[in-house]
């Protein structure tokens, strides 16, 4: 059960992930950002950056939040994948 688990968990933040990744690029283009994608996007992926956006200020025209956030995004899968195998081995 835990590898079935395992693999839903990694599965699911990898497409958040892409999704992530699919808002920081659509930002560099006002057309797709203003598109029912693009607000499909901001509603997933905003709760999620907002919080990093409020303590990191950008550097300039670069704003280095997103990166953080996948990097937390990722220790966090790695800490939860850790508990899992701790909880069902």
């Amino acid at each position: 059960m835990a590898g079935t688990l395992e693999t839903f968990i990694r599965f699911a933040l990898q497409i958040y992930t892409f999704m992530i990744f699919g808002y920081i690029l659509m930002s560099w283009i006002p057309q797709l950002k203003d598109s029912p994608l693009g607000d499909l996007l901001r509603r997933a992926v905003d709760p999620y950056l907002r919080p990093f956006k409020q303590i990191i200020p950008p550097l300039g025209m670069i704003d280095i939040s997103p990166i953080v956030a996948l990097f937390t995004l990722y220790f966090a899968e790695e800490g939860i994948i850790y508990l899992l195998h701790l909880l069902f081995a």
